[in-house]
C-alpha cells in the first residue's frame, strides 16, 4: 500500500509540475544565431531538426495532437478567447476571493489533478474494487467543481445586482435632485450602500479619476457585468450625457421603470407558485392525507369483516 501511494504521490507531483511549468524551449533562436556567426545560415534544415529534436516529447507530439483534434486550429487563439471569457466571468462574478485569471487557472488545473488522485486514494482505501468509480467521480468533480463555483458566484451577483439597482436609482435620483453632481451621487452610493452595484460605482469611480472619460467607465460596467437591467442604465447615461438631458428625469424615469419591472417579476413568481407547489401537493401531502382519513375507516371495515366471519362460523 505504501508504494502504491509512493507512485501515486510522484504521478501528482509530475502532473503538478506539467501544468505550473510548462515545458518550452529557447534553443531554436540560439541555433539560428550560432548559424548566423558560423556563416552556416543557408542550412536552416539542419538548425530546425536539430532545435525540433531538442524539443521535450510533450511539445513535439502530444501538443500538436491535441491541436489537430482540436480542429486544427491555432492554440495560441485558443488559449485567448479562453482567458477572455473566463476574465469576462470572473468580472461578473466579482472576482471571489481577489483571484486573477492566471491563478484561477492555476487553481482549476490543481483540482483536475488532485481531485482524481485523491478519490482514487480513499477508494484504494477503502475497498480496492471501487477505484474505477472513485477516479471517474473524481475527474468528474475536478472538472465541474470550480466551473460551478464559477458559475454559482454569478447567478449570486447578478441576483443581488438586479435586486439592489432600482434602490442605487433612488439615491441617485435623491442626490442628484438634491444639487449633487452624477459623479458626487456615485460617490455618495459607494458611501451609504454596501453591494455589488456599490463595488461596481467605486471600480468605476476609479478607472474616471485615473483619466478615463464617463462614458469610457460607464461603458465598461456594463459589459463587465452583462445585466439587461444595467445595461439600459447605462445606455441611458451616456445618452443623456451625449445629449445634454437633464440626468435627474433620466435617473427618475429609469426608477420608475425598475420599479415596475420588479413588482411584474415579483406577480410572475407569484403566479408560478401555484403550480410549483402541485409537486410536493401530490407526492408528500395528499398521500399523507388520505392515510389519515382512510386508516381509521379500514380498520372500522377489518374489525366488522371480523366480527361477520365469527358470526357465520358454525
Amino acid at each position: 500500500m505504501n508504494i502504491i501511494f509512493i507512485i501515486l504521490g510522484g504521478f501528482i507531483m509530475f502532473l503538478v509540475i506539467l501544468l505550473l511549468f510548462p515545458s518550452g524551449s529557447k534553443t531554436d533562436i540560439q541555433d539560428r544565431l550560432n548559424a548566423l556567426n558560423d556563416g552556416t545560415a543557408d542550412a536552416p534544415s539542419v538548425v530546425e531538426a536539430a532545435s525540433e529534436l531538442r524539443k521535450p516529447f510533450v511539445d513535439r507530439v502530444i501538443r500538436p495532437f491535441l491541436a489537430r483534434l482540436a480542429g486544427k486550429k491555432d492554440p495560441k487563439d485558443m488559449r485567448k478567447a479562453a482567458k477572455t471569457s473566463l476574465k469576462k466571468q470572473l468580472g461578473q462574478a466579482g472576482y471571489p476571493g481577489g483571484l486573477t485569471v492566471g491563478e484561477f487557472v492555476v487553481i482549476q488545473n490543481l483540482f483536475r489533478v488532485v481531485t482524481p488522485a485523491l478519490f482514487a486514494a480513499i477508494a484504494l482505501v477503502l475497498n480496492p474494487k471501487l477505484l474505477a468509480m472513485g477516479a471517474v467521480l473524481g475527474v468528474a468533480l475536478g472538472i465541474l467543481a470550480p466551473r460551478l463555483f464559477l458559475q454559482r458566484k454569478i447567478a449570486s451577483r447578478l441576483h443581488g445586482i438586479q435586486r439592489q439597482l432600482p434602490d442605487v436609482l433612488d439615491l441617485l435620483t435623491v442626490a442628484v435632485e438634491a444639487g449633487l453632481g452624477f459623479d458626487a451621487a456615485c460617490d455618495k452610493v459607494v458611501e451609504k450602500m454596501r453591494g455589488p452595484i456599490p463595488d461596481e460605482f467605486s471600480l468605476t469611480l476609479r478607472h474616471m479619476r485615473m483619466g478615463q472619460a464617463r462614458r469610457d467607465a460607464f461603458k465598461a460596467m456594463g459589459e463587465r457585468v452583462d445585466h439587461p437591467d444595467l445595461n439600459a442604465f447605462v445606455s441611458a447615461i451616456i445618452q443623456a450625457d451625449q445629449l445634454g438631458v437633464s440626468i435627474g428625469q433620466v435617473l427618475r424615469i429609469q426608477s420608475e421603470q425598475l420599479r415596475d419591472k420588479r413588482r411584474q417579476r415579483a406577480e410572475e413568481e407569484a403566479a408560478k407558485a401555484p403550480v410549483k407547489m402541485m409537486i410536493p401537493l401530490v407526492f408528500f401531502i395528499f398521500p399523507n392525507v388520505g392515510i389519515v382519513i382512510g386508516a381509521p375507516a379500514m380498520f372500522q371495515i377489518m374489525e366488522e369483516l371480523g366480527k361477520a366471519a365469527i358470526a357465520n362460523s358454525p
